[in-house]
């Protein structure tokens, strides 16, 4: 099940109360963990959880199991000062809550428990390497992307290599061929050719690679990448900051291979949204993961849209900026249907 998502609170204080308080100046950005939190507000009655309210780890809902539990917290603690919150004034107000079936992919990930080790999210084949670069490879490989020009999206600034990856079709367009891979990542591609997890007889031919920069608070929403596009394995590099990305598989379907294509295809659709199993992994600068196998095809992948994380009960700041090198293969099948394509139009077919 996700956890709930919650409407903007009714604006008087006085309003018909409900179970869920929306309160502020309350949360692990300002020193208090979750389960400082519950404490004391357990003491009007069952709290069935805290969440984060939004982004800023300053703001959190309270969902009691009863509205006169949250009547007798809100009077009790709107607008003073709490000894056992570090004296901290709070300000409550009461909040509705609001089913939505792509609410978990917008709260933040404390109620995930964060891994911090591959082995940890047990997802047949992903993998993450710490410290796969040093910081003076890491601050060459940053020089390196900032002297070229970036292509600024709604919310983060990209650049191509190889091949140009269209967000509008979520495709390759391989008759646009934009070159070699650059030169300044050749140590990095000779470095994954002996990426653990992958056995010898593995060939590792990448020829595209998307650079994204996210400014802080900016994530990226659930996907996986498009099977037609690009072949098996997946490598995502990052550089200057950390993330947690989190991976969902939803229950109701099945993925198996496709003959056709060397890919996985989903063969049932997913009835009931909050059937899924979620998982989240820490992404510390200058570590890689693969996504092969069942982590490339079955789970989607996703960044939530946060400026801070909470990792095993730390509060961690996202950077000024993280950058990710995304290393893929263009599919042989996509390769091929666009070359015949281009032939028939150079003949007149």
């Amino acid at each position: 099940m996700g956890v709930p998502r919650f409407t903007r609170p009714k604006t008087p204080a006085t309003d018909s109360p409900s179970p869920y308080l929306y309160v502020a100046n309350c949360g692990p950005a300002v020193g208090l963990s979750y389960d400082t939190i519950a404490s004391v507000f357990n003491t009007f009655g069952q709290v069935k959880g805290i969440y984060a309210a939004d982004e800023s780890g300053t703001r959190v809902i309270v969902s009691y199991s009863e509205a006169n539990s949250a009547q007798q917290a809100l009077t009790a603690l709107n607008g003073k000062s709490c000894a056992d919150l570090g004296g901290r004034s709070l300000h409550i107000r009461y909040s509705v809550i609001q089913p939505n079936c792509e609410a978990e992919s917008q709260q933040v990930n404390e109620h995930i428990p964060v891994s911090l080790l591959d082995s940890e999210v047990n997802i047949p084949g992903l993998y993450l390497v710490h410290d796969f670069l040093s910081p003076q490879e890491e601050k060459e490989l940053l020089a390196a992307v900032d002297e070229r020009p970036w292509i600024g999206l709604s919310k983060r600034r990209v650049q191509h290599y190889g091949y140009e990856f269209c967000y509008g079709t979520r495709n390759v367009d391989t008759k646009l061929h934009l070159g070699e891979l650059p030169s300044f990542v050749s140590s990095v591609l000779e470095r994954i050719s002996l990426f653990p997890g992958l056995n010898s007889s593995t060939s590792i031919l990448l020829d595209q690679l998307t650079v994204n920069e996210y400014p802080p608070g900016v994530g990226l929403s659930p996907h996986i990448d498009t099977h037609s596009a690009f072949e098996g394995l997946i490598f995502s590099l990052s550089l200057a900051g950390p993330c947690i990305m989190e991976f969902r598989r939803y229950l109701d379907g099945s993925w198996v291979p496709d003959a056709a294509s060397s890919a996985y295809t989903k063969v049932e659709n997913v009835v009931n949204c909050s059937n899924l199993v979620r998982r989240s992994l820490y992404l510390p600068p200058r570590s890689i993961l693969l996504l092969s196998g069942e982590a490339r095809y079955a789970w989607q992948h996703y960044i939530p849209h946060h400026k801070i994380d909470m990792v095993n009960q730390s509060v961690i700041r996202r950077g000024a900026r993280r950058v990710s090198f995304t290393f893929r293969k263009v599919g042989i099948t996509r390769r091929v249907r666009s070359t015949i394509i281009c032939h028939k139009e150079q003949s007149g077919w």
